[in-house]
């Protein structure tokens, strides 16, 4: 790059940049707040929640990234333009080629990311997070169990607590354990806590007691405790088979799926439309920053025209990632169609080529064929005044 290169690079790095960790920080915390309950109803830890939110973040940048893209190119072309640099560079002679090769450079770099995130990362993220989710739904104690309810499982078990304190602790626990055929044991206890050992999760019972007492008998036996430890395997319900879908799959799973898995029959196109979708992702930073420099590359006097270009882009980029969802859909739908996931961002990117390397060409035959459209028009008579 020569030095008016690396100049307009810093520019539109540094907005870029700005606009990428602002919008991703802004939405991350929305994001985060609205899995509170993690912590609030679920009694899951700190690190869990933090977790939990964080592998949304390559999801953000993936949707973020080329919007502050063409945020950034806009910002760059507009302070340029302002600030008369663009003016004297098309006076100087510099060519739109050497104007967009800086802007190019950053839409590449962009694209990269993009594409890692969504080829690789995404998905990986995507599967940790149905992990996760499914780790904390199966939690007994978190989910099952509702404060201040007795709470009857199939199994033969009731449970209850008063209240949850701090760090997760159950206050005043009644477990009533009718499992065992002819025998009824009840534990009561002040506190509880759920505890991990060796992947295994059990109950740890503090200050309590343990009422049996045999069907059909009077006779009962009393067991107080200091501490005492429940297996809480036998409380959760049995495992089931988790099915990843198409977009929680890694990309070589996508390439080369189990043709014999009955969920990859029923949803043979949702797994079409999701890698291409993915091998198609990087085409997007370039088509919107093409979009913004075919608007804005243009040296422009007046506010308004550059105030026109920017709603002019902006609808642009509207209509093309509608007519990115709307191929990627049909391909779900149709073979026939995956071609139109990738002419979609190509055909905006080649017509916003063609406006910024033969802009005076366009635009002459723009008005060409404006003035033939009004010389066609019909005459309307004027009205004769009484």
């Amino acid at each position: 790059m020569t030095q008016i290169e690396r100049y307009i690079f810093r520019i539109a790095l540094g907005a870029c940049l700005a606009c990428l960790i602002g919008l991703t920080g802004t939405i991350w915390v929305t994001q985060a707040l609205r899995e509170l309950d993690l912590i609030t109803a679920k009694g899951q830890t700190l690190l869990i929640f933090l977790f939990v939110t964080g592998l949304s973040l390559p999801t953000l940048i993936v949707v973020i990234a080329p919007m502050a893209l063409f945020i950034a190119v806009i910002y760059a072309l507009n302070k340029l333009n302002g600030d008369s640099e663009l003016i004297v560079m098309s006076a100087a002679g510099m060519k739109p080629r050497a104007i967009l090769r800086p802007f190019l450079s950053l839409a590449l770099a962009v694209s990269f990311l993009v594409g890692f995130l969504t080829i690789v990362v995404m998905p990986a993220s995507f599967q940790e997070l149905r992990d996760v989710i499914t780790r904390v739904r199966g939690d007994f104690i978190a989910n099952v169990v509702k404060e201040g309810q007795f709470t009857s499982l199939d199994s033969g078990l009731t449970f209850h607590f008063r209240e949850r304190g701090q760090n997760g602790t159950l206050l005043g626990l009644f477990i009533q354990d009718a499992r065992e055929a002819g025998k009824n044991k009840v534990y009561l206890a002040e506190r509880g806590n759920a505890i991990e050992v060796d992947g295994q999760s059990y109950l740890a019972l503090e200050k309590g007691s343990v009422h049996q007492q045999q069907k059909d008998s009077r006779d009962s036996s009393i067991l107080t405790f200091e501490r005492y430890t429940i297996d809480l395997a036998a409380f959760a319900p049995p495992d089931s088979e988790v099915v990843y879908k198409p977009r929680e799959r890694s990309t070589t799973q996508l390439l080369f799926p189990d043709r014999d898995e009955v969920y990859f029959k029923l949803q043979k196109g949702r797994f079409r439309a999701e890698l291409h979708d993915r091998l198609s992702s990087w085409l997007y930073p370039l088509a919107l920053a093409f979009i913004a420099f075919a608007a804005l590359g243009d040296p422009r006097t007046t506010r308004s025209g550059r105030g026109m270009a920017v709603a002019g882009a902006v609808v642009a980029v509207v209509l093309l990632r509608i007519a990115g969802f709307a191929a990627v859909s049909a391909a779900a739908r149709s073979q026939a169609a995956v071609a139109a996931v990738y002419a979609v961002p190509l055909l905006a990117i080649g017509l916003s080529a063609l406006v910024i390397f033969h802009g005076a060409k366009v635009r002459a035959f723009n008005a060409r064929l404006a003035a033939s459209l009004r010389g066609l028009a019909p005459r309307v008579p004027r009205l004769a005044r009484g």
